[in-house]
């Protein structure tokens, strides 16, 4: 039988996270592959590694460094996890969404998740930000629920609605402010696979049929577990490579971190942005 995550586990990582912090936020962040120079811009931090807290799974990917960081980014307090864990590394739904479980019960009220994902779209071009509108949970469609198992009550409802995944203030913030910074700020739907092989040519024009435009191989389980407990949720995906439609290019982990570099300024004037905006 398998093993879930209960809300005691929870409130125990979040205990030993508060015991470690002076600060109390209520934005969280999650960085995505390459992205995680964003967390060196927050001021006085504190530093807590994965591996310290109790239940949290410890990343494993080259870009991701496992750790969070608390304190203040434009004025307001926030936590961000620089690197994420991922499904392919070995972990279930339920542990990979952990750090989202803890945001909830540490009483946050926004997540903004990054990520770099390949385009699907043929426009798209690598070092583009994409504002995610909606997402398509294909993972989840096959079973692969972050919500499956015993419901926790006390964060939100057995079959939460998901008609609106990104918050739509959020969006406007962000479109807002790529237009005074002069960002070309793309949009789209992200689609979650579970990797960690990159797609095939065949995989991605069957997601291009089913309306996606950028994949990935995160992102969209932590958006659904922030919707079950009503945390208002902002996405932003760093196109790190170009759509791959006729098998004629070879996609690599290293080239989606040389994207970061492009994507991460960008990123982070959005970012500061949005934040200053709140």
């Amino acid at each position: 039988m398998d093993k879930f995550l209960t809300l005691q586990n929870i409130d125990e990582a979040a205990k030993l996270i508060k015991s470690r912090t002076k600060y109390k936020p209520k934005i969280g962040m999650v960085l995505g592959s390459g992205l995680g120079d964003l967390a060196d811009l927050i001021e006085d931090a504190d530093y807590i590694p994965f591996g310290d807290v109790p239940h949290f799974p410890e990343s494993t990917v080259v870009g991701h460094q496992g750790q969070l960081v608390i304190g203040n980014l434009e004025a307001k307090p926030v936590m961000i996890l620089q690197g994420r864990v991922h499904y392919y590394e070995g972990y279930s739904m339920d542990q990979i969404t952990v750090p989202v479980r803890v945001m909830q019960r540490m009483g946050f009220d926004i997540l903004i998740v990054t990520n770099a994902a390949g385009a699907i779209k043929r426009d798209f071009v690598p070092g583009d930000v994409m504002l995610i509108t909606d997402h398509i949970a294909l993972i989840g469609m096959a079973g692969l629920n972050p919500l499956r198992g015993p419901n926790i009550d006390e964060i939100g409802p057995r079959f939460p609605d998901m008609s609106q995944p990104y918050d739509r203030e959020l969006m406007d913030l962000a479109r807002k402010v790529s237009k005074s910074s002069g960002i070309n700020l793309r949009e789209g739907v992200y689609v979650c696979l579970a990797g960690p092989s990159f797609e095939s040519p065949a995989d991605l024009r069957f997601l291009q049929t089913i309306g996606a435009d950028a994949v990935g191989m995160s992102t969209v389980p932590e958006t659904i577990i922030a919707r079950h407990g009503n945390m208002r949720v902002l996405g932003i995906s760093g196109i790190s490579n170009k759509a791959n439609l006729d098998g004629s290019t070879i996609t690599t982990h290293e080239e989606v971190l040389e994207a970061g570099e492009i994507i991460v300024p960008k990123l982070k004037e959005l970012v500061l942005g949005v934040l200053k905006a709140l």
